[in-house]
């Protein structure tokens, strides 16, 4: 039987955790520890990443191919990670409700991460892997990152192109050197 290499959630997050601290030299147990999984997972998600070339192939580089990443973020991510808004729920302010947009867009609908952490009340959105929300508590970075990556996912057409304009700011004008295993 074939070895599945298609993305999955976590890999998403990874791109965007060596995004959001760029100058950083990645360990795969801190990035484990640092996105709540396992040693394990990380190996396999930078495997398919450099599979699905959005990471270089080098496995002694962890250099994010940026470009590549932004057009599956725009073009692939609301269609393979989809989302549809659920019920009435207390947790973590995401998409048009976090940081990044909420001064754009308010409140109204509010969208949350379900969940123990954070406290504001909103319609559920399913976070993209399910350890998301206690990864964003610990790097404001890629809280936005992944904020602005469920402002995508929901479809909403007026922030969807802000997400894309504040993404492409985020993600292509810090252009840095490339992190190092």
């Amino acid at each position: 039987m074939r070895k599945f290499n298609g993305l999955r959630p976590q890999d998403v997050a990874l791109l965007l955790k060596l995004v959001a601290q760029p100058h950083r030299a990645w360990l795969g147990k801190e990035l484990a520890q640092s996105l709540y999984l396992s040693a394990s997972e990380v190996s396999e998600a930078l495997a398919r990443c450099r599979f699905s070339r959005l990471l270089a192939a080098d496995p002694h580089t962890l250099l994010v191919q940026r470009h590549a990443l932004l057009d599956f973020l725009f073009y692939g991510l609301p269609y393979a990670f989809a989302v549809q808004p659920g019920a009435p729920a207390r947790g973590l302010a995401t998409g048009a409700s976090a940081p990044p947009l909420v001064q754009t867009f308010g409140l109204e609908p509010a969208y949350v991460w379900p969940g123990a952490v954070g406290s504001q009340w909103g319609v559920a959105v399913e976070p993209l892997y399910p350890q998301a929300p206690a990864a964003a508590q610990q790097d404001a970075e890629l809280y936005n990152l992944l904020a602005l990556t469920d402002a995508l996912r929901l479809g909403r057409p007026r922030e969807v192109k802000l997400a894309r304009q504040l993404l492409e700011q985020l993600i292509v004008s810090t252009l840095v050197p490339a992190n190092h295993a």
